[in-house]
């Protein structure tokens, strides 16, 4: 009889082998969404990653005014909120279409200002509305702003910034962004940026680069071969900044997937959330250890 079970046992276990396969193939090939079920998700994730980066822009005010002196604190405020507003205005005036119209291979696009979907949308054909598209963009221009915001704190007055800000944001970035996003000549000889480490960070890095050279230190900073520390006016404020800039980082990567409307998009935006996790864990473990090392104590501001 126990014979008779096991040989039974080991027949039913071959049987569930077998037929395994089967069921398991079926649950990992589901039947593809409806176009207007892509559509809604995709434009979903352009919305959710647009606010969360535009939260990021909360997070570059509050670790700036953070980081400088009181006597500036309201003005920097005051350029973050502007460069905010003035980047909103110049990519739909003159940016997007730069960027995107009718580059084709080339170094730039089209001139004028960008047109939204009519109301009740009819561009099903695209994947999503063209009006998230638009606004998970603009909010990409205003971080590259914040990036000359923040290296150019307490050197530089509110309206020659502001000039450079028109700019950059109306000019120089879309331009810029064309030659790869917008299908322009580095498209075309196979380079690939995926989430703005070029087109965002390399961008404004320059700008803000050449902003510094230009405007030199800070008055004070340097004198009779010596650094005078500048302490900032709140290292709260500053570390609240920070926390906010990393909750945006997962709009910031994560909705550059551009697609929600699979299984497989959607596993690849979780992936990349965890990802920017953390590689943002691991930048706070190494400036701790270096700032250790290297100065014999740990300091917040690095």
């Amino acid at each position: 009889m126990i014979n008779l079970v096991k040989k039974a046992g080991l027949t039913g276990l071959a049987v569930t082998a077998l037929v395994a396969p089967a069921f398991a193939q079926d649950a990992a090939a589901p039947a593809p969404v409806s176009p207007e079920v892509a559509y809604i998700f995709n434009t979903l994730l352009f919305l959710i990653g647009g606010f969360l980066v535009m939260w990021m822009a909360a997070g570059f005010a509050m670790l700036e005014a953070g980081l400088v002196r009181s006597k500036n604190v309201s003005m920097q405020c005051l350029k973050n909120i502007s460069l905010y507003s003035v980047a909103g205005i110049m990519y739909w005036a003159i940016g997007y279409n730069l960027m995107y119209d009718g580059v084709d291979g080339g170094y730039i696009g089209s001139f004028g200002a960008y047109s939204f979907d009519p109301v009740g949308g009819d561009a099903l054909d695209t994947g999503y509305s063209t009006a998230s598209d638009w606004f998970f963009q603009m909010v990409f221009v205003a971080a590259t702003a914040s990036i000359v915001s923040g290296t150019l704190a307490e050197r530089i007055k509110l309206w020659p910034f502001l000039l450079f800000v028109v700019v950059l944001t109306g000019i120089l970035y879309p331009i810029s962004g064309s030659w790869q996003w917008g299908g322009g000549w580095l498209s075309e000889m196979g380079f690939s940026d995926f989430a703005g480490s070029t087109i965002v960070h390399s961008v404004g890095g320059w700008a803000a680069l050449t902003g510094a050279i230009i405007l030199g230190a800070r008055k004070g900073k340097y004198e009779g071969g010596k650094v005078t520390p500048m302490p900032g006016s709140s290292i709260p404020l500053a570390t609240l900044g920070t926390f906010i800039l990393w909750l945006g980082w997962f709009g910031f990567n994560g909705a550059s997937q551009l697609a929600m409307g699979s299984i497989g998009d959607v596993s690849d935006v979780s992936r990349i959330f965890a990802n920017t996790n953390f590689a943002a864990a691991g930048g706070v473990v190494a400036a701790i250890v270096l700032t250790q090392v290297l100065y014999g104590k740990i300091d917040v501001t690095m």
